[in-house]
């Protein structure tokens, strides 16, 4: 795959810029450069897209490239893709190998989640916020219900290793997570490739599910309670669900709770995303509510950290159950003012801050 991937990378380096990713010339030569290189144009992936590009008219779906992917004809990804969130991505090929599931995990909590580690990568998908791979990230932007969604778990080591672990060691109170303080990389491995099935499940049930609920959702602050919503249903679920292996699931409720209350604390500082939002709202909530507390500048969970995390959800639910009753710009209102309790919006700004604590954290550990 060295010459493929090489040869990819000459296409992908004399690409105009991103608006022009859809232009039919720029296309046509992609088509032209795949083709004429045997040892690409025989792949089943490039012959997939090479399909699709034929045939491209904007509003398109690439049905070929998707068919390829969604099927599992081989391990390979390829595709011409146009992400805002990931601006490194363009003609990108990517190869992987799928990790093991428990069997009651993927039935009762079934999605198209497919968590994988790369094992050969175009530099596309090498940068670092590439996470994740969605069906509306390749240049149709179109999703639908049975395409797959890609996690790279071997990302989700690496990134807890060098932030989240850190973290847990200077700012947890000792103790606090036992089973992944210090924990190895194939646990770490097992407990994200749970945190991903269980977070793309939730975000497809509930009273305001994604995608459907998606307009109404996609603003940051409640993007980010969206995003709080499914993973607090995800650690719940490994709490209560006795069907689940007990230690695997305790091990991805402690994964899940760091990820959220730590790591993602100190992204974007110091203008928070929305993931920055919604820890900011958690650590606010849990902290008022009886859940953690701060002890000589270091975080404790208390054991009624469970039932404030139900608490929390259960009141995001309430919220969300009035769509069957008011107008959803109704139920917006109410989910941005639950939001807007538990975060510091800066009004003059029309933006939200960091929680200093955080921001210290961040300066002094250097994540």
């Amino acid at each position: 795959m060295d010459e493929v991937f090489a040869r990819i990378q000459e296409i992908r380096a004399d690409l105009p810029d991103r608006s022009a990713f859809r232009d039919e010339a720029t296309l046509k030569e992609v088509s032209r450069r795949l083709e004429a290189s045997p040892s690409v144009r025989r792949l089943p992936a490039v012959q997939a897209l090479l399909e699709d590009l034929r045939a491209f008219t904007p509003g398109a779906r690439l049905e070929a490239v998707k068919d390829h992917i969604n099927n599992r004809r081989d391990n390979h990804l390829f595709s011409f893709f146009d992400a805002s969130y990931f601006p490194r991505l363009s003609l990108d090929y990517l190869t992987y190998e799928t990790l093991p599931t428990d069997p009651y995990l993927a039935e009762r909590y079934a999605s198209n989640t497919m968590p994988v580690n790369i094992t050969g990568m175009t530099d596309g998908f090498r940068s670092r916020v590439v996470v994740a791979l969605f069906p509306e990230n390749h240049i149709d932007g179109i999703q639908q219900p049975d395409d797959l969604i890609f996690y790279f778990i071997d990302k989700f080591v690496e990134r807890h290793n060098r932030i989240t672990r850190k973290m847990i060691d200077e700012v947890m109170e000792p103790g606090s997570f036992p089973l992944i303080q210090g924990a190895s990389d194939r646990t770490v491995e097992q407990a994200a490739s749970w945190w991903v099935r269980l977070h793309e499940y939730h975000h497809r049930h509930g009273d305001m599910p994604i995608p459907d609920f998606l307009p109404v959702k996609k603003a940051k602050p409640l993007a980010g309670l969206e995003e709080l919503r499914v993973d607090v249903s995800g650690m719940l679920a490994c709490l209560h669900d006795d069907k689940l292996p007990r230690r695997e699931a305790g091990t991805a409720y402690e994964f899940i709770l760091a990820e959220r209350l730590l790591r993602y604390a100190v992204e974007g500082i110091p203008k928070p995303n929305y993931d920055a939002v919604a820890s900011q709202l958690l650590f606010n909530y849990l902290s008022e509510n009886g859940g953690i507390a701060l002890v000589g500048g270091r975080i404790r969970l208390k054991p009624e950290l469970p039932t404030v995390l139900a608490g929390f959800l259960g009141e995001i639910q309430r919220i969300e159950s009035g769509i069957h009753r008011d107008p959803a710009e109704t139920v917006k209102g109410r989910l941005l003012e639950f939001t807007n309790a538990y975060a510091d919006f800066d009004r003059d700004a029309g933006d939200y801050r960091h929680i200093p604590y955080f921001a210290e954290v961040k300066r002094r550990l250097g994540v």
